[in-house]
């Protein structure tokens, strides 16, 4: 089996409907796909109904967190998305993204860069918008030559000049909000430093007692030193290991599939979860 259990769709900053991204995720070969957009379940629907025959869909969504001042992002999967606590705190943090989009662009003009609010918007169309959006209007302008050169630290990473914090959830709450949900929580790419600083590994084996079930360790933005130390890290404080491609269509150069998770990690994902359960297709339009 291939298994891919972190992708993006326009229902967030990726460029791929939910319905093109299953389609595609059956045509890289993929048995697999998690669909997990920032703090939202809004594309799962499409999703299922487009599903190909021979390819199962998880569910499950990206969550912004934040631990002493460090970004950190917690996958969720195989909740239950009517959950009321785990709800309204993804809409605690969606009805965020617009205002803090906004400062972002208000401080690139004080800096001179001619980018405007419109354009953001069309670049995220129906998703929840957020600094990948902005990030794209900087590659159109010419400013950057590619989103990844524009979470550089000049410019939107935690510290650079048009950075805007805005609400994230502490991860210790995330954990008890997806587990009282019926979810299995993996921290992903924890140690991509290229995005800025990243959590030390004494708070991840905080979180593992917390109740964190996994880390994402195969992932573009790891080079095979830091995987290797992090399935030690893993296997140490008894965390699943996953693979992933964090596949945000055009947006960035990783593919569906590029990193893969083992099916004995993906089985006990399935068997953890009580929320949700993967959805098989059926050929789906």
């Amino acid at each position: 089996m291939r298994i891919d259990l972190h992708a993006h769709s326009t229902a967030s900053d990726g460029t791929d409907s939910p319905a093109e991204l299953v389609r595609t995720a059956a045509a890289a070969g993929l048995d697999v796909v998690a669909l997990t957009d920032h703090d939202t379940t809004r594309g799962h629907a499409e999703a299922v109904a487009a599903l190909p025959e021979g390819l199962t869909l998880v569910t499950g969504a990206e969550l912004s967190c934040r631990l002493d001042g460090v970004s950190m992002h917690l996958l969720a999967y195989l909740f239950d998305p009517a959950e009321p606590e785990l709800l309204a705190e993804r809409e605690l943090i969606r009805d965020d993204r617009v205002p803090r989009a906004r400062s972002m662009v208000a401080k690139l003009q004080e800096l001179g860069v001619p980018v405007t609010w419109e354009q953001v918007a069309r670049i995220a169309g129906d998703g929840s918008v957020g600094r990948p959006h902005v990030a794209s209007a900087l590659v159109e302008l010419g400013v950057v030559s590619s989103v990844s050169e524009a979470f550089g630290g000049e410019w939107l990473a935690d510290g650079g000049r048009v950075y805007v914090p805005r609400h994230e959830t502490d991860p210790f709450e995330a954990i008890r909000l997806v587990k009282a949900a019926g979810g299995v929580t993996v921290f992903a790419h924890p140690a991509a430093v290229k995005r800025g600083r990243t959590v030390p590994e004494a708070a991840i084996a905080e979180l593992a007692t917390a109740g964190l079930d996994g880390i994402e360790v195969d992932h573009m933005d790891h080079e095979p030193a830091t995987r290797a130390r992090l399935r030690g890290l893993a296997a140490e404080l008894g965390l699943l290991v996953t693979g992933s491609s964090d596949y945000h269509g055009g947006r960035k150069t990783c593919v569906l599939g590029e990193y893969t998770t083992d099916p004995e990690v993906y089985g006990e994902i399935t068997r953890r979860a009580t929320g949700a359960f993967p959805v098989p297709g059926t050929g789906g339009a």
